[in-house]
């Protein structure tokens, strides 16, 4: 179990303190994942920056994931979609949507500083926890368009399917935690209070 996510952030720097020789660069995936990201970043000594991807929720229940949006990015999963015979008019009304609050949560995260350049750069992508990945999924298409020299997924917790899912699309994942019955990722932490759009302010600008 984890205290919260400063410990778990804590805990994943230090499976990552090799990495602190390729002066990497550190991204938060929005919000808790920022808070995580922070401490790695803090121990690598390393830049801190956001990279924003959004679920596409279905119709009658949003909180069921049909696909994640990013910056330059449309994942959706064609099964569930299909299975559910979720209409086009709605996909495509729902990933405008989330393509643009995307880019005013970015806008909103950085208070008007530039994105850090990530070209030719070792890049480490944190999240609090993988459940579905379909948000991982889409961070991580996002993120080879710019450039980076390696992407190392690191997550305090996740779901062992999502992380094998996962695993291919990475040069490296770290994992500290996959439970055999996996239930949210919220079961892994004593404290897993929901981050304000604040706190992660606070935390790129630290």
């Amino acid at each position: 179990m984890f205290i919260d996510r400063r410990d778990a952030g804590r805990r994943l720097a230090s499976r990552l303190a090799a990495l602190r020789e390729d002066r990497p660069v550190v991204l938060g995936l929005p919000r808790g994942g920022v808070i995580v990201a922070e401490e790695v970043a803090r121990a690598l000594d390393a830049p801190l920056d956001v990279i924003v991807a959004r679920k596409v929720g279905a119709p009658f229940n949003p909180e069921l994931a049909i696909g994640a949006v990013a910056a330059g990015v449309v994942h959706l999963d064609e099964t569930i979609t299909a299975a559910l015979q979720i209409p086009q008019d709605y996909i495509t009304q729902a990933v405008e949507q989330e393509l643009d609050e995307v880019k005013r949560r970015e806008n909103l995260f950085r208070d008007g500083r530039p994105p850090v350049d990530v070209t030719d750069r070792t890049v480490v992508l944190v999240d609090d926890g993988l459940a579905t990945g379909s948000t991982a999924v889409a961070a991580i298409r996002s993120l080879r368009q710019l450039g980076p020299k390696r992407i190392v997924l690191a997550v305090p917790v996740g779901a062992a399917e999502t992380v094998e899912m996962l695993r291919p699309m990475v040069d490296e994942l770290v994992c500290l935690s996959s439970p055999p019955y996996f239930r949210a990722v919220g079961q892994e932490y004593l404290d897993f209070s929901q981050t304000t759009d604040l706190e992660v302010r606070e935390a790129l600008r630290q």
